[in-house]
């Protein structure tokens, strides 16, 4: 009998859908007509044990017992999933062949693994396990998947990783929670001071935010411009570049802070001949962005629609999972595997065919002027791992009542995907730069040639008004030109703006940015940032749960209490560094290029050295509230 385990319920319908009837359905799986078995978890059916779970003693939260390290880890089974535990390690056991459906990334990889290897599956069972990969629950796709079955051993690199994670989260959670919730507590602040992994780092960012905010004093600066006119009586405007003798007067964006340093620069100029030193005319073309990974359709729904991470999160779920429109929606890949583009022709049909509104052309006339024939730097096979992009599946969503978000968010998914069959955007730029008096001065102008892919995209105030600015007259190297006079532009320098939904995913997806350590930053550059592309939204969310966070309109800003959290912990906690070079090992270890035991051994050192740190930080600032205990919810609470 073969088994298939998939991770969810809706996942195993899905599958056996596409195996042989007659099907008997029962409370914890589906017997096909061959005598086959498709059975499910329900997420995670095991979590970790708490540190009592390893030695009663342990449940008194003591600064003398840490730092808590197990020497053999343990799973326990989560009490509302049990029965479908039981269920499995009896199916499990009748099985011949057992295929892994777990979700297509690293976490849905371990979720069915660890379950094998808790159920004590044999090794040559283990040996033999397939692994099933579906990202679009639809019946050819299905189909397809069911198809090309892999050996899971070559997927175990992303079991170990998820498992290093794993037991990294429960190592800091667990231990500086409980460390730094003691030292508070004997300061007057009664309650617990949660500490993760992540969470710590990004409220870190928020705090730092509206510190920078509030300390920000504004300065004035000042910009030079110089209005010229042609031979021909044609005017136009060229900007000051300051020299490298003015960088003394400049701050560190090359902003003139001297207000006479920029008048001298008008009276030296005004009615002055200028000269043409250089003309560059270049035709350029900007291909369409890739299609979107989760965090990306976050950023983006965020920006449009001012929907917050996890909402969007969920409508995925709903649009993969109940109504089979999109493929797997916790992806972190923004490639698609080759043989994907042959269901592009059908895709593209259905979507002619679409009765969804959209702006500033409807889903239907997108579709319709895509050319499947064309291939973007989307289909690359080697960009793709366990999973891909998220796109539009076959099925066709005009029957289908969707809500206002999931029609917004369907609708993002679908242009993104549409414009990878639209022909580049195509422009003509010039740049000029001329000489007035010894400084010198450019000009720049942009003409579009073609839309390409834009013309799926409703133009900004911005670009409207910039489209409405006179071109540069025809300009050579070497004309001469008179400038009648220079004007001065009295500006402001700007405080740092308050995170919002979409620029926190930002910060989080591009932690490099935020990295003082220039080593550091590059080589996180390459990596997936603070938290997966899964995890995201309900760390944000988690940091709102506990009052660290709040909104202020569509801004973010942290809480007294969070921004007495921030100051008291040491400042490797609230920094981003070491957790996102946590995430590139993880990635190293999913890859092959690095082992569970180089992730692990180092970590256990430095939980132990930030124990002993925790000694040396003032917790005085934490306001005084009084205990409520809580010790249950305490022990369940997510610490990463």
């Amino acid at each position: 009998m073969k088994l298939y385990i998939a991770e969810k319920p809706s996942l195993a319908r899905a599958i056996a859908a596409a195996l042989p009837k007659p099907q008997k359905k029962h409370k914890t799986h589906i017997e096909l007509g061959n005598g086959d078995v498709v059975s499910w978890c329900i997420g995670h059916i095991l979590t970790q044990a708490n540190p009592e779970d390893y030695d009663a003693e342990l449940k008194k939260w003591r600064l003398d017992t840490l730092p808590i390290i197990p020497d053999q880890w343990q799973l326990k089974p989560i009490y509302q999933t049990r029965a479908q535990l039981t269920a499995l390690r009896k199916l499990v056991k009748q099985a011949s062949e057992i295929i892994h459906a777990g979700d297509p990334d690293r976490e849905g990889q371990l979720l069915i693994d660890e379950v094998i290897d808790y159920l004590k599956v044999s090794q040559q069972k283990k040996q033999s396990m397939k692994r099933l990969l579906i990202s679009d629950l639809n019946l050819p796709a299905v189909k397809r998947a069911l198809a090309n079955l892999k050996d899971n051993r070559d997927f175990m690199p992303l079991s170990i990783s998820a498992l290093a994670r794993s037991r990294a989260d429960w190592l800091y959670g667990i231990n500086l929670t409980r460390a730094y919730t003691i030292h508070g507590q004997q300061s007057g602040f009664n309650s617990v001071l949660s500490v993760g992994r992540v969470q710590t780092p990004v409220l870190g960012l928020v705090v730092r935010r509206e510190q920078e905010i509030a300390n920000f004093v504004s300065k004035p600066f000042y910009q030079v411009f110089a209005h010229l006119i042609t031979n021909n009586n044609e005017a136009f405007t060229a900007k000051w570049q300051p020299s490298e003798n003015c960088q003394q007067y400049c701050d560190e964006e090359g902003r003139v802070l001297v207000k006479g340093l920029a008048e001298n620069v008008i009276s030296r100029i005004t009615n002055q001949p200028a000269f043409v030193e250089n003309v560059v005319t270049e035709d350029k073309h900007q291909t369409a962005p890739l299609p979107f990974n989760l965090s990306s359709l976050q950023i983006s729904a965020a920006k449009q629609f001012s929907m917050n991470a996890k909402l969007v999160l969920d409508v995925c779920q709903a649009l993969y999972e109940k109504h089979k429109l999109i493929t797997y929606p916790r992806s972190d890949c923004r490639y698609l595997p080759k043989e994907q583009h042959k269901q592009a022709a059908g895709i593209l049909n259905m979507l002619s065919s679409s009765t969804l509104a959209a702006k500033p052309l409807t889903i239907a006339q997108q579709a319709s002027q895509a050319d499947a024939s064309l291939i973007s730097k989307a289909w690359n096979n080697s960009k793709v791992g366990a999973h891909h992009a998220i796109i539009p599946t076959e099925k066709s969503a005009n029957n289908i009542n969707l809500n206002p978000f999931e029609k917004n968010i369907y609708s993002l998914i679908v242009r993104q995907y549409l414009i990878q069959f639209y022909p580049a955007y195509q422009y003509q730029q010039t740049k000029v730069a001329i000489r007035i008096a010894g400084g010198l001065f450019s000009a720049n102008n942009k003409v579009e040639l073609a839309l390409g892919w834009q013309k799926l995209f409703p133009a900004s105030k911005k670009e409207q008004h910039s489209q409405q600015q006179v071109n540069l007259p025809k300009l050579k190297k070497g004309d001469e030109l008179h400038c009648q006079s220079g004007e001065l532009v009295s500006k402001e320098t700007s405080p740092p703006q308050s995170f919002t939904d979409a620029s926190l995913l930002s910060a989080m997806t591009g932690i490099s940015r935020y990295v003082s350590d220039p080593d550091i930053r590059k080589v996180l550059k390459d990596t997936d940032g603070l938290g997966t592309e899964a995890t995201r939204a309900n760390i944000i969310e988690l940091l709102f749960k506990r009052n660290f966070l709040k909104r202020q309109g569509k801004k973010i800003i942290a809480t007294d209490i969070g921004i007495a959290l921030i100051k008291a912990l040491p400042i490797a906690a609230t920094l981003p560094d070491m957790t996102a070079q946590w995430e590139a090992k993880l990635g190293e270890i999913s890859e092959k290029s690095a082992s569970y035991a180089s992730f692990m051994q180092p970590l256990t050192t430095t939980v132990s050295e930030m124990i002993t740190a925790a000694n040396q930080q003032d917790f005085s600032a934490l306001p005084k509230v009084a205990f409520k205990p809580k010790s249950k919810r305490i022990r369940k609470r997510k610490t990463f």
